[in-house]
């Protein structure tokens, strides 16, 4: 069986190289580097020298990072103006990667960014309703793919103060706000692609340079086919990127740094990156996205794929970037946002597994929020008043998966945050057989104690109220005593809607599978072309219930095949069809079983794998039955 702890955030983005391959360069499947041994100098010394030496206060380092849980990620700068469209035309995709996708000139940038005057910029009004929302830390790009600063640079001045008519200095009025309100700052700076660069990866329409989308020099690893390019990089790198990061350093004093796109340079450029910084900064925190190989992270922690609605297992320190629609940057076009109750559950389920939130908005171009992402940040506002305890500081769950929905855990707190509102009002917390002192809702200044139980088997029940105070997501405070007993299997039951078994959280048998990268109906686990490998899934019930057998997959037109899936002696058969197109979520009713108390297993197998590999699983859900009309 393959461990869920060997896959950390570094090792699935090593193993998920299907994903992104086609989103038309606004992505890439890994974002890491393969270490080669003309890199193999500089690994070594950073890992007997200067990095070693920088890791051994990496928890005084992170120390505010873990506590902080939850923060804002902005991505403004002149693309903005243009809020995804370019002569006229709907551009679709990330809007912050305008320049490469209509391959503009620096001249025709320019041109746009001469419009560029966000008279309606306000830093503490940006702040403060960062602050209202609950978030600890504020990230702005300073630098992003399009080598623009949007500071006054002493390096380039493709920058705000020089090519612009907005003569202020956005980044030190927000590092002033954040200063003032208590938020920790941060930049994201592209330290790889830079499109207005002459030497550096990206822009293959003006500058023949590798690095962009036609593929020039063998594409992605051009460095390991052309190496006599690297010098030229290399001169970009010694001209603007460590010029202005440590700049940047000097002049704003950033709690955290925040990189994209390693797999645009060597790896032992980035690694000097970090030398640099660290040669200036030990204490500013630095994410996992500048110096990473498929087995090896230089960063301080670890991030998700972008814009994630699942999280993949991973231990450690790790960050998801979700953004309130599809794009980073405004985009007048993309109306795609999601409910403000997306993210508070969102941010709950990171927090169970010891993650956090840096979530995106894309400000206007006149230095506004769009009326939709300030709905959102209101909304979480209002729900962030009253629960923010239970999210701020505190420490992932030590129990297993919740069908109704997450813990967090702060000393001798548990912070039950409830989705799913059982039918019967018993919250059975699975797991758990001792150490409930008391439960009362959170909020409730007289602390009114709920009255508990034990099922059959030992595990604590709560009595809830009789309908729920907070549709999205109740949250309940049980105070422990004394060393808690715990029993590590989930719990499965027929008072929830549905239970949801992730492949996510199943268990991998046999060698080459892989996790999707959490987006949206990408939550899979894939690479099964062989009849050795299956996933498995353990839990328990506590009463005798029946259910209906759900399977979720990814449809493909290359996969197809014949499975069974085992649960006690009952086995259900089925068959993957290829489609005619790829994307898509299929859902497919299985079969009706009935269980009775105890623990209990279903595995999922190939029996035949017709295709590429059998199927791309996003999880088989167990939907009770009160009543069947026909024999179990």
């Amino acid at each position: 069986m393959i461990s869920k702890k060997l896959f950390t955030c570094a090792a699935f983005l090593a193993l998920a190289t299907l994903s992104f391959a086609q989103d038309a360069g606004d992505e890439d499947a890994t974002m890491k580097n393969n270490a080669t041994n003309r890199d193999q100098k500089a690994v070594e010394e950073a890992r007997s020298g200067w990095w070693k030496k920088a890791m051994e206060n990496k928890s005084q380092r992170l120390q505010w990072w873990r506590e902080a849980k939850f923060g804002m990620f902005v991505h403004w700068g002149v693309y903005s103006e243009a809020g995804g469209e370019w002569k006229g035309k709907e551009v679709g995709g990330y809007a912050e990667h305008l320049m490469r996708k209509e391959t503009i000139s620096k001249k025709e940038y320019l041109e746009l960014a001469n419009k560029f005057n966000p008279l309606n910029f306000d830093a503490e009004k940006w702040i403060k309703t960062a602050k209202n929302a609950g978030m600890h830390y504020f990230v702005l790009t300073a630098k992003h793919h399009d080598g623009f600063a949007m500071y006054p640079s002493e390096y380039s001045d493709f920058d705000i103060a020089d090519k612009t008519s907005f003569k202020r200095d956005p980044i030190a009025e927000l590092a002033a706000a954040c200063k003032k309100y208590g938020l920790k700052f941060g930049f994201y700076y592209s330290h790889a692609f830079d499109w207005e660069h002459p030497d550096a990866p990206g822009n293959d329409w003006e500058y023949n340079n590798p690095g962009g989308d036609r593929n020039l020099f063998g594409g992605r690893a051009w460095y390991n086919i052309h190496p006599e390019l690297i010098p030229k990089a290399q001169k970009y790198v010694n001209e603007k990127a460590i010029p202005q990061l440590l700049e940047l350093l000097k002049k704003y004093h950033p709690d955290l740094l925040w990189f994209d796109t390693p797999h645009k340079l060597p790896f032992s450029e980035n690694l000097r990156i970090l030398k640099a910084i660290i040669a200036v900064d030990q204490n500013v925190v630095v994410n996992g996205r500048l110096a990473r190989t498929g087995e090896s992270n230089f960063g301080d922690y670890s991030n998700t794929a972008d814009r994630p609605a699942e999280f993949f297992p991973a231990t450690g320190d790790w960050e998801a970037i979700p953004t309130t629609n599809e794009s980073y940057g405004y985009n007048k076009y993309d109306n795609s946002h999601k409910p403000a109750s997306h993210f508070i559950r969102l941010l709950a389920n990171a927090t169970s597994r010891g993650g956090n939130i840096l979530m995106n908005i894309g400000p206007k171009g006149d230095g506004s929020f769009d009326v939709k992402d300030q709905r959102i940040l209101d909304s979480m506002a209002v729900w962030m008043a009253k629960y923010q305890e239970s999210i701020y500081k505190v420490t992932a769950s030590p129990l297993p998966l919740q069908n109704w929905g997450a813990i967090t855990k702060k000393e001798d707190l548990l912070f039950l945050h409830v989705f799913n509102w059982p039918s019967d009002n018993k919250l059975l917390i699975g797991g758990l057989k001792g150490g409930c002192r008391k439960v009362y809702i959170m909020g409730d200044k007289n602390k009114k104690s709920l009255t508990t139980s034990k099922s059959a088997d030992g595990t604590i029940v709560v009595n809830l109220p009789a309908q729920s105070f907070d549709d999205v997501d109740a949250v309940f405070i049980m105070e422990t005593e004394g060393p808690l007993k715990i029993d590590s299997v989930r719990y499965i039951g027929e008072n929830v809607e549905t239970n949801r078994l992730l492949a996510f959280d199943s268990n991998l048998h046999g060698k080459g599978l892989y996790y999707g990268d959490g987006k949206t109906n990408k939550y899979y686990v894939a690479g099964w072309n062989n009849k050795d490998q299956y996933l498995s899934w353990n839990f328990k019930s506590t009463t005798a219930a029946s259910f209906k057998i759900v399977l979720k997959y990814l449809e493909d037109k290359e996969n197809a095949g014949k499975y069974v899936i085992f649960l006690n002696n009952q086995e259900f058969k089925g068959e993957i069809q290829a489609s005619g197109k790829s994307g898509s979520a299929v859902v497919k009713e299985i079969g009706f079983f009935k269980l009775n108390p105890g623990e209990h297993q279903l595995i999922i197998k190939p029996e035949k794998i017709k295709g590429l590999e059998l199927m791309k699983i996003l999880e088989i859900e167990l939907i009770p039955i009160k009543t069947i009309n026909r024999s179990l």
